[in-house]
């Protein structure tokens, strides 16, 4: 290979069967350049086809994990006679099943369309979450969070990784935070639910709390029912966008690069070509980063990624050191989520207030929490940055967990109300976050699919940590629950650190050996079989 007659490919040199991958890729033998496709009407075109729906997924998905803390406050702990610790092992063995599954979900995602698989799971949990309110024991309500988990795996990572195939990476977070927002949303939608369900306690002799499962379990199934219909196919094979548009949004996503521009969402102009070995000028806004100029894709430097499935990028992801900095990272975000939306219904009834009032006293909760986590994720893809605004959600959550340890809710619960809005505010936001900065610095399409399953699956496990933080006895401080928050959230900042350190670290070596010449006898296949680890490839920052 001549690096000075070096023009990327569109993929074409790999040796991919036809429907292995949600990112076919096409061919390059006619260079195009898109000219009479107006990019923003087909990304809103895209908008409106996928995000309404994931974002409704979601927000059912949640619901339905979430609103046993409902239930427990309208009496299901009561009824079921739990003792000691047996509602928290309730709560746990939920995550445990989740997290064993989300891996294997993923990969089954790579050659089962997402478009029947999630729908099918979907219908399934649907129905677990439909009998939950038919159990009448311990054991009965154990197996029932047991099916629960293991039907719910496939949602999160499956509908993340689609939305990386669909979009570039600086446009990908705030569509994250949008369907995530959802999250916070079910908890306010949760709580005013729960309300009202629990006036039909006694209608068919069942309690009130019974009924909330049974409801919306049956609202999931209607909308799984719907979603088998309208749930996307990959980008090259979708319906709703025309032969052109599908094999530009593959293109466009093929070549989405690391490299932070000034105004990232204005077309750049091309530049001439360099030979692969020779590094390229620096924006001046952002020291640490080549300065990509593509046409439209983001540089004469980004030779695009892999789309192959070979296993071996399975063993990438657990030999990388970065997957297990990001999911420490992720457990600093994660076991404080769990914990405040499991809880906070109960934590608030501590302080004095009535069932209802307490479901109600919630909602605001989570809708501050929901605009914040758009608006927050807009302004990271804006600057094409992710840690600073981490950062600022870390000590966020830290404020507020320290204020809820130091004061007494008994003397002065407005304040601890008040602790409330602002770990909601840094933790809700943080968690689209943290999963989109880890599948920005992944290269290889299989290696991002099993590395987002990877750190949201063991990550998941942070869960059964939470659902065994806050106990009855500890009522109404919750002093014990409340420290181990804190020390998760102390410990991901920790790694968050770790993290920037060691991309910088990469980042300046990569480009020391591309100014020495070292893959100066590289081919263009060797540099896309290395993945993130080609000296082509920029962590995000």
């Amino acid at each position: 290979m001549n690096p000075n007659n070096h023009n990327p490919p569109i993929m074409s040199n790999l040796d991919e069967k036809p429907g292995s991958s949600l990112t076919e890729p096409y061919s390059a033998s006619e260079p195009d350049s898109f000219s009479d496709i107006d990019e923003k009407k087909l990304l809103w075109k895209i908008d409106l086809r996928i995000i309404p729906l994931f974002t409704v997924l979601y927000l059912l998905s949640f619901l339905d994990r979430g609103n046993i803390g409902n239930a427990k406050i309208e009496g299901l702990a009561e009824s079921l006679n739990l003792r000691g610790m047996q509602y928290n092992m309730c709560l746990t063995i939920f995550f445990i099943f989740y997290s064993s599954m989300e891996i294997p979900c993923n990969v089954v995602l790579r050659y089962v369309k997402p478009k029947t698989f999630i729908p099918i799971t979907m219908a399934i949990w649907s129905v677990v979450m439909t009998l939950m309110g038919t159990v009448r024991n311990y054991h009965q309500l154990m197996a029932m969070r047991a099916l629960l988990g293991i039907f719910e795996a496939a949602l999160f990572p499956g509908i993340s990784y689609i939305l990386s195939i669909y979009y570039k990476k600086n446009e990908v977070l705030v569509r994250e935070a949008i369907f995530f927002s959802a999250a916070s949303m079910a908890g306010a939608f949760s709580g005013l639910l729960a309300a009202a369900i629990s006036k039909m306690n006694g209608v068919g002799n069942y309690e009130g709390w019974r009924w909330i499962f049974i409801l919306e379990g049956l609202l999931t199934f209607v909308v799984a029912v719907i979603a088998w219909f309208y749930f996307p196919l990959n980008p090259s094979e979708c319906s709703f966008l025309t032969e052109r548009e599908r094999k530009f949004v593959v293109q466009r996503v093929t070549f989405s690069s690391n490299n932070v521009i000034s105004k990232p969402d204005r077309p750049e102009e091309p530049s001439r070509s360099k030979p692969l070995n020779e590094p390229f000028e620096h924006d001046k806004n952002s020291p640490d980063v080549e300065l990509s100029s593509p046409t439209y894709s983001d540089g004469p430097t980004n030779l695009g990624e892999t789309h192959e499935n070979d296993k071996r990028w399975i063993l990438a992801v657990f030999a990388d050191w970065q997957s297990w900095c990001m999911l420490m990272v992720y457990y600093g975000v994660v076991v404080p989520l769990y914990g405040i939306s499991l809880f906070t219904p109960t934590i608030i009834k501590s302080l004095g207030h009535t069932n209802t009032k307490a479901q109600l006293m919630s909602v605001p909760i989570y809708v501050v929490a929901s605009i914040y986590s758009i608006a927050q994720a807009w302004m990271s893809d804006r600057v094409g940055l992710r840690s600073p605004f981490l950062s600022f959600n870390f000590v966020c959550m830290a404020i507020g967990y320290t204020v809820c340890i130091c004061v007494d809710p008994r003397t002065n619960p407005r304040v601890i109300y008040a602790a409330s809005y602002i770990i909601a505010i840094g933790m809700y936001p943080a968690f689209p976050l943290v999963v989109i900065w880890f599948s920005n610095n992944l290269s290889g399409s299989y290696k991002r699919a099993v590395g987002m399953a990877f750190q949201i699956g063991i990550g998941n496990l942070g869960g059964a940590f939470a659902s065994n933080f806050y106990r009855t006895q500890d009522s109404p401080r919750f002093l014990l629950g409340h420290s181990l928050e804190l020390g998760f959230i102390c410990g991901g900042f920790f790694f968050m650190m770790v993290v920037i350190v060691g991309y910088k670290l990469s980042n300046k070596r990569r480009r020391d050996a591309l100014k020495r010449g070292d893959y100066s006898n590289y081919s263009e296949a060797e540099f896309l079989a290395m993945g993130d680890k080609s000296p082509h490839f920029t962590y995000r920052l």
